[in-house]
């Protein structure tokens, strides 16, 4: 039911926020992370790519989520999205107090989205969660611990 790939994705789209808590962007930079964890051409002004309806679906096709739920799920996506968005342009904050804020919108997000899933979907979210967790800690170079 989840492939590797899959479940690559989705976890990326929930780590973009922690990931961009690191720090703003480069302007000039050749390539970035997208949404999707894959490198990707800076688009115009357009560091990222977080689609709250992509993310609403590909929750969808993951968690076999009904039309009512990806209906309630979006705006949570679409609200976390500008959220993120907002903390990125706030140059004022530490980038441990960025990453802090960017942990604590992410857990709100969660809990909103776990708020609309029955209890297998729950389980299912978890595991995606978790697979997320221990595939970015072999991700993560020995110098940045935590990411």
């Amino acid at each position: 039911m989840h492939t590797p790939k899959a479940t690559l994705v989705f976890t990326a789209l929930l780590a973009a926020g922690t990931l961009m808590a690191q720090g703003p962007a480069t302007p000039n930079s050749d390539t970035q992370l997208s949404a999707q964890g894959a490198p990707q051409q800076e688009a115009q002004g357009n560091h990222h790519n977080m689609n709250p309806n992509k993310q609403a679906k590909h929750l969808a096709n993951e968690l076999n989520l009904t039309s009512d739920q990806v209906a309630q799920i979006k705006p949570i996506l679409a609200d976390r999205n500008q959220q993120i968005e907002s903390l990125r342009g706030n140059s004022s904050l530490a980038p441990q107090d960025r990453r802090e804020k960017m942990r604590a919108i992410q857990q709100d997000s969660k809990s909103k989205i776990e708020a609309v899933l029955n209890d297998t979907q729950k389980q299912q979210f978890e595991q995606m969660l978790a697979n997320r967790r221990s595939h970015h800690k072999e991700q993560a170079p020995a110098d940045q611990p935590g990411l």
